[in-house]
């Protein structure tokens, strides 16, 4: 069972996972990692023997701290329908809030468009909210994450500036520790990519202190 410290540090990320969110959803992820949390994703999750919702409420409920953006609204090319995936894990995400137990109900997150209030012409029912818009710049991403876990994180963090110029390094050199691994970039998994940042922010760490 995750215990209460693995709780309060799991942030449960919700987003596009196509190639042209990729740049952010890494620095969403490098982030997460370089102030002291831990990110979680429906990409972990590998089970095919489990239903995929199972899975979803499973993931959702080992994590206190959820991101969400809900910004990917476009039509599919092929099919002409959006997806919806987004908006949904984030009502899962309420819901838990809502109905689960006393430690379910700890849950706090942040949700992000591409646009101020362009939310409001396709899920109105979140007005009220806080909504951070990110413009699709990496460096805003890396600030609205970086500023909303240092509310909840018992250290000081590092600036916005020098976690960006850190993900900017860590990112020239992912292509050659990708070759040592005898892979590419393109074919990193969500794993890969999280063991990857989590090695690298330790020996820059320590270096560089």
């Amino acid at each position: 069972m995750t215990g209460v410290k693995d709780y309060d540090y799991n942030v449960f990320v919700n987003c596009p996972f196509d190639k042209l969110y990729k740049k952010l959803f890494y620095a969403i992820v490098f982030t997460i990692i370089d102030c002291g949390f831990k990110p979680k994703c429906a990409l972990e999750v590998v089970d095919s023997s489990e239903e995929r919702m199972k899975k979803l409420f499973e993931l959702i409920s080992r994590c206190r701290l959820g991101i969400h953006d809900i910004s990917r609204t476009q039509l599919d090319s092929k099919t002409r329908l959006p997806r919806f995936n987004m908006p949904l894990e984030l009502g899962m995400f309420f819901g838990a809030k809502n109905f689960g137990t006393r430690k379910q109900k700890l849950k706090n997150c942040i949700i992000m468009d591409s646009k101020e209030f362009r939310y409001q012409m396709f899920i109105s029912d979140i007005s009220g909210k806080d909504i951070k818009a990110h413009n699709n710049k990496v460096k805003k991403v890396i600030k609205i994450i970086r500023d909303w876990l240092g509310t909840y994180s018992e250290v000081l963090l590092h600036g916005q500036d020098k976690i960006y110029n850190k993900y900017n390094l860590f990112d020239s050199q992912l292509p050659e520790q990708c070759k040592i691994l005898s892979t590419s970039k393109r074919e990193l998994t969500f794993m890969d990519f999280r063991l990857l940042a989590e090695e690298w922010l330790v020996k820059y760490d320590d270096v560089n202190g």
